[in-house]
């Protein structure tokens, strides 16, 4: 989107903005985005909703790609805080619901907002790198993660996506990225719950063992490329 049409936009009234943004990145999808998704039929297990969506992050584009692919679900994305102070990310939050949140910091108000969403029957999709990669490769998880499987006990769903770095591709300034011609894979993955703690494991050897074994679930669905730090982990 140019400089000029986005301050046109957001000088539009509130509803029409929402609007003018539905459309338009409908449109943009459907011109540049050749989508293969997989694997849809693992929602549909004897797991009760609401979810905890688990996934890979490469692009700013990923969240609005799986927040169409998983239209059905009620699906609230945690999402960096600083993402509302961009003009054409905030944007994309007029279609995309989420819940703000600080990184490398325990932000307890977003941490409410997350467990009483959730407690309203709403499915979360985190991205637990905490940032997009800019190699494509996976990045180390973040343990933030952890603290919202355990809080709010809902069962687990990772998806691994590629393609998405080639679709919006990362730029300095974000308000300069675009959307161009691409193929996307998003591969979605058996719904699991956190592996329990033995009576000998210490917390942070299950901890260790939690982080590894959620990115592990999101790492064996991408290409071997694209996995990253989680390739040998076992």
């Amino acid at each position: 989107m140019n400089k000029l049409l986005l301050k046109f936009v957001n000088l539009l009234p509130e509803p029409l903005i929402i609007e003018f943004v539905r459309f338009y990145v409908d449109f943009e999808m459907k011109k540049h985005a050749r989508l293969d998704v997989a694997g849809l039929e693992n929602l549909n297990c004897d797991f009760k909703r609401p979810y905890l969506f688990i996934c890979n992050h490469l692009s700013n584009s990923d969240g609005l790609l799986l927040n169409k692919v998983l239209e059905k679900e009620k699906i609230i994305f945690i999402a960096g805080k600083k993402l509302e102070s961009n003009s054409l990310t905030n944007l994309g939050f007029k279609i995309v619901r989420s819940i703000p949140i600080l990184p490398n910091s325990p932000d307890k108000d977003a941490i409410k907002k997350v467990i009483g969403v959730i407690k309203e029957g709403n499915s979360i999709l985190i991205f637990p790198e905490g940032t997009r990669s800019r190699t494509g490769k996976m990045l180390e998880g973040k343990k933030g993660i952890l603290l919202f499987a355990k809080l709010t006990d809902a069962p687990i769903v990772p998806i691994g996506i590629w393609g998405t770095e080639r679709f919006m591709p990362i730029k300095e300034d974000m308000s300069q990225e675009v959307f161009h011609d691409a193929d996307i894979n998003i591969k979605i993955g058996k719904v699991f719950h956190l592996p329990p703690k033995s009576d000998d494991e210490t917390k942070e050897h299950w901890e260790t063992n939690c982080l590894n074994y959620i990115m592990m679930r999101i790492a064996e669905l991408l290409p071997k490329e694209y996995r990253g730090f989680y390739d040998d982990i076992t």
